[in-house]
């Protein structure tokens, strides 16, 4: 009885392409819009709301998003107000806006690293520095431990 089957390096099977799971977001992001910066602000945290925190982000020129604007973040029961997932507020900002504050806290941030460290360095004496500069170096070899004889 002869085989009829034919050799398997002369087949081909297709390759399909093998489904990759990604986890769901849980906060969706919306279709980015040019000069639009958008930031996710907490309007209640354990069940408790947060005013203070949401009246500081409005006044600092966060406004809220409608989700009538934007039908890809529209949620069952929210269509006419903002956009709002588990206690979260989208809000929106012109991009210009949101990098000349986050400008602004960058400098008061390296202003208070200067202040730390110039304290810390007050009680420094030369003949047993606190540490140098900052700043990190790597060496290999040449000498004890480098795997030679």
């Amino acid at each position: 009885m002869a085989e009829t089957r034919t050799p398997r390096d002369l087949t081909s099977r297709d390759k399909k392409a093998r489904a990759v799971y990604v986890p769901p977001s849980t906060l969706p992001t919306p279709n980015p819009e040019p000069g639009i910066a958008f930031r996710w602000i907490a309007t209640s945290v354990m069940g408790e709301a947060q005013h203070t925190n949401v009246s500081n982000k409005m006044r600092e020129g966060w406004e809220p998003v409608k989700a009538s604007e934007y039908p890809e973040l529209m949620l069952k029961g929210n269509s006419d107000g903002n956009v709002e997932i588990g206690g979260l507020m989208l809000c929106r900002m012109p991009e210009e806006q949101a990098k000349a504050r986050d400008e602004y806290y960058e400098a008061q941030n390296r202003a208070q690293m200067d202040s730390v460290d110039n304290n810390f360095m007050r009680n420094n004496d030369p003949r047993m520095p606190l540490f140098s500069e900052r700043d990190s170096r790597t060496s290999r070899g040449g000498g004890f431990g480098n795997g030679t004889r």
